[in-house]
């Protein structure tokens, strides 16, 4: 875990979210906390995750997405270095 990010703030803002009871509070939460860019981007990224770990061309995804190459392969490295975060969350939504 990057400990630049764990601080109390963001503590505070992960209970927020784990409080969330359904995709319309999420809608309502979400569009109050981030632009419409930056949702979107987010969306973006977890779209290309879950691209990429069915075995989906960095081609296809961009097409499929509008996802840069450099995007692809930045989530590619997460997916590949990172804390696993990705992966818990895909298992979990196969259950």
């Amino acid at each position: 875990m990057n400990k630049k990010i764990r601080t109390e703030a963001v503590d505070r803002l992960f209970e927020a979210v784990l409080s969330l009871r359904d995709v319309e509070e999420c809608y309502s939460f979400f569009e109050d906390v981030c632009t419409v860019n930056e949702l979107l981007s987010l969306s973006q990224r977890y779209e290309v995750a879950r691209m990429l770990r069915e075995k989906k061309t960095y081609l296809d995804i961009a097409g499929k997405t509008g996802a840069s190459t450099a995007t692809i392969s930045r989530v590619n490295r997460s997916l590949n270095y990172g804390n696993d975060g990705y992966d818990m969350v895909f298992s979990r939504l196969k259950e």
